[in-house]
């Protein structure tokens, strides 16, 4: 398996940032860590492994780029504003950063497979920022797996809301979407995948995930939302038997 590591300065966020790129060629991947997670995560926690055979035959290619969400949706005790103007730097860090990179690397000696849109995933926090991302820029990413995620940010920011706290809060902005708006036919052209356990830490997922559903199912957006049994929980393990059941539907 291919594997590369990557170091660069963000102008965005005006640090170092790290990312993993996992395979030579396929649909581009591109992976949001758990809930104060790292690049390395996906990788170390076994979801590279689960994925393997889907990267050696060159079917997909992930990219597992670092969060900050300690800096922005878990630091609870930190000013509002500042948080969400500090996550919207990370927001384009990665559409006018990352993004661009992921489609140059992808197309790297294999320019008779351009991709259409990135495909975006994760697991729990990351599964909600892979939604998140994915509506807010159906123009850049054309699929989308969320596993065990959560969509209002109110759970993050409790009673704080403003202009980017509601961008960032997918069941309240697309409640509000139009339905003659041009987005909404390019939702319905994607795919859309959210997959949620009914076990252990995974009650508040479940009640998220249903809101959501609810939503597309108004605004007439086709959705694929699969519940697990009563013994998924809100874990890995359980992730990492996802992730391959459902690559085998996307790819």
């Amino acid at each position: 398996m291919k594997i590369e590591y990557l170091k660069q300065f963000s102008k965005q966020l005006q640090r170092d940032m790290e990312w993993k790129i996992f395979g030579h060629r396929g649909k581009p991947c591109l992976v949001f860590p758990a809930q104060d997670g790292r690049f390395y995560d996906y990788e170390n926690f076994g979801m590279i492994e689960a994925a393997k055979q889907w990267i050696d035959r060159g079917e997909i290619q992930f990219f597992c780029i670092d969060s900050i969400d300690l800096e922005t949706w878990s630091n609870k005790n930190g000013d509002p504003r500042q948080r969400i103007l500090l996550h919207e730097a990370w927001y384009r860090y990665i559409t006018e950063e990352v993004v661009p990179q992921i489609m140059a690397i992808s197309t790297r000696g294999n320019d008779d497979l351009k991709p259409t849109g990135i495909l975006t995933t994760g697991c729990s926090m990351g599964g909600a920022h892979a939604m998140n991302f994915f509506l807010r820029r159906p123009d850049l990413f054309d699929m989308v797996l969320s596993l065990s995620g959560i969509y209002r940010a109110d759970f993050f920011f409790e009673n704080y809301m403003d202009d980017l706290v509601y961008i960032n809060s997918p069941i309240d902005y697309m409640q509000n979407l139009p339905l003659d708006h041009p987005y909404i036919e390019m939702f319905q052209k994607r795919k859309i995948i959210m997959c949620c356990g009914q076990g252990e830490w995974e009650d508040d997922m479940i009640v998220s995930t249903r809101q959501l559903e609810a939503v597309f199912k108004v605004k007439q957006i086709p959705v694929w939302t699969d519940f697990w049994g009563i013994d998924a929980a809100h874990d890995w393990v359980w992730w990492k038997k996802q992730l391959p059941y459902f690559l085998t539907k996307l790819l």
